[in-house]
């Protein structure tokens, strides 16, 4: 049944292929981020209420849902590397996990500056903030872990251990602002209703949410080559790709 992903567990094949996708993901965050960007911040109208600070709402949300999401893509990688154990699943986490942080950070970081003239305070011990803060910390923690043993089996296994335990978190922040009486607002976007607001401000934002997943998926493709690169490094095919010939005898 998963014979057709054999060829994409040879880390030559994944290398090549992400090489191959990477410029037209990246030539796609640059183009639709740049265009939903200014779009939002400098055309779209002002809010009836917040006025022009509402503006941040188009880094805020984007980079709050792919904090979510790429951590979901985390545990998903840490279940196929434990249950099929693929060690490109495992490297995935190093590629992955980072990029997840920093999307966390930028979430955090822009609901704060958001959250000062609308609460009147940089940080609130609300349910909403405090999950995506132990979010955070997730990213970290499996970063960490994965680095902190000599053996990559070993460090890949612990790592992904508390990525799959960790994903009960995303639940958690999704439906806060329903279980708990919080100071932070409902989803801005749902899957079943129409959003509460106009089209000036819509469109714009879903074309940064574009963006920032086209932005995702240039920075993990990025950055799991460069661990193919890291975990490859003595294979007769790295020399190869660095114009280096191999030595006489060498396999890959």
């Amino acid at each position: 049944m998963w014979r057709w992903l054999h060829p994409y567990a040879k880390p030559e094949t994944v290398y090549h292929l992400l090489g191959r996708w990477l410029p037209w993901a990246t030539a796609g965050a640059v183009l639709i981020l740049g265009i939903g960007l200014v779009w939002g911040l400098l055309f779209a109208p002002a809010d009836y209420q917040q006025g022009d600070s509402y503006r941040i709402i188009f880094i805020h949300v984007p980079s709050a849902m792919f904090s979510m999401s790429i951590y979901v893509s985390l545990a998903i990688a840490a279940f196929i590397g434990r249950v099929w154990q693929l060690k490109m699943a495992d490297w995935a986490l190093a590629a992955i996990a980072p990029v997840g942080a920093v999307f966390t950070f930028i979430a955090l970081f822009t609901g704060a500056v958001w959250g000062k003239p609308m609460w009147g305070t940089w940080w609130e011990w609300d349910a909403r903030l405090t999950s995506q803060l132990i979010l955070l910390f997730l990213y970290i923690g499996v970063l960490a872990l994965y680095y902190a043993f000599s053996d990559n089996r070993t460090g890949a296994k612990a790592a992904g251990i508390l990525a799959m335990v960790g994903v009960i978190n995303i639940p958690i922040i999704r439906y806060s602002v329903e279980w708990w009486n919080t100071l932070h607002q409902g989803a801005t976007l749902t899957v079943f209703e129409r959003p509460p607001m106009a089209n000036s401000m819509l469109f714009p934002l879903l074309t940064c949410i574009l963006g920032f997943a086209f932005l995702a998926a240039a920075l993990i493709m990025q950055r799991m080559r460069t661990e193919i690169l890291r975990q490859e490094l003595r294979r007769p095919w790295v020399k190869q790709v660095f114009g280096r010939p191999a030595a006489t005898g060498e396999r890959s």
